[in-house]
């Protein structure tokens, strides 16, 4: 039986690289780690009830306070990735999550962590999400509460 701490709940779609993308050095440029990660959170966020009729019907959205992208191994042209996402931890106006960007082959290209907040558009502040949402984002929580590896870093240069 597999771990499921080692298990993300939600796997995106495989995504590929588009020409414009790839900078001067011939890898990805660093942007559109970000692009690519936010299309993974997009087809997640269908799966928790968040998205563009969220917000049509409710007034109500999620804003990215934070995002801290780790650049792993780099990503060329003809690279094609999918995307994990979990939630690490949530409350009813906010949620941590943690991404994970894999290259077709298994290996780990890029990880990602965000905090976002659910917000009222018509503040715009912050404000508590529905019950249905927080519990949609709670079944997308990391079991065993052990945090993936690189969750929660921050940057520094040791001395």
């Amino acid at each position: 039986m597999s771990d499921p701490a080692a298990s993300p709940p939600f796997t995106s779609s495989l995504f590929g690289i588009e020409p414009g993308w790839i900078d001067y050095n011939g890898h990805l440029n660093m942007g559109y780690y970000t692009v690519m990660f936010d299309r993974a959170a997009d087809e997640a966020y269908a799966e928790i009830g968040f998205g563009p009729d969220y917000l049509a019907r409710t007034g109500c959205t999620t804003y990215t306070a934070e995002f801290h992208i780790r650049y792993l191994r780099e990503l060329r042209l003809d690279d094609r990735v999918h995307v994990s996402f979990e939630v690490l931890a949530c409350d009813e106006k906010r949620f941590h999550t943690f991404q994970m960007m894999f290259h077709r082959d298994g290996w780990l290209a890029a990880t990602g962590e965000s905090l976002a907040l659910h917000v009222d558009t018509t503040g715009p502040r912050v404000t508590p999400m529905p019950a249905a949402r927080l519990a949609a984002l709670s079944r997308m929580q990391r079991a065993g509460g052990v945090w993936p590896e690189g969750a929660g870093r921050a940057i520094t240069m040791r001395r």
